[in-house]
């Protein structure tokens, strides 16, 4: 296996899917640190990362630019053509992105890559074309757990935990 990105959804994915809407219509999100320090992993392998979100929020704009995401895509309602700006943009052919979804709207762009994750509580369609289930739900380490799937699967994870075992 030879993924060079992963590509991510935001709500369902990287959080539990809820949008908090405060009175001046702002939003909020909640996203798990373990997540984010498992992307920091990914990234210290010299791997890129990518997020494709149909919603626009602020709050993911500020947590996507901590974790130093190299491509971030919000407002992405069709979701292809905004995977082939990515595929422009990394100059990372299709078959070495990985993409975690979560909804019907990912389906088309887990059917391009080279493999392709969903958390457990997506329909019959998406568990039939994802390569990985995680069993973390959304919002709780999925990331994180395809993430550690990956490295290993890559023959990286004694590399990436290298710093932790001194």
């Amino acid at each position: 296996m030879d993924i060079k990105l992963l590509a991510m959804d935001v709500d369902g994915v990287l959080t539990d899917g809820s949008i908090i809407t405060h009175a001046d219509g702002s939003e909020s999100k909640r996203f798990h640190a373990c997540d984010g320090g498992w992307i920091r992993i990914w990234q210290r392998q010299g791997l890129k990362t990518a997020v494709i979100t149909g919603r626009q929020c602020p709050a993911v704009a500020h947590r996507m630019e901590d974790l130093k995401i190299d491509f971030v895509y919000q407002k992405a309602i069709d979701k292809i053509p905004v995977f082939e700006q990515l595929l422009e943009d990394s100059q990372i052919p299709p078959e070495q992105i990985a993409y975690i979804g979560d909804d019907v709207f990912d389906l088309p762009v887990m059917r391009r890559v080279g493999f392709s994750a969903v958390v457990p509580q997506v329909i019959t369609e998406l568990r039939a074309a994802a390569d990985y289930m995680t069993t973390r739900s959304s919002g709780c380490g999925a990331v994180g757990e395809l993430i550690q799937h990956l490295l290993k699967k890559m023959d990286l994870w004694d590399n990436a935990m290298e710093r932790y075992r001194r």
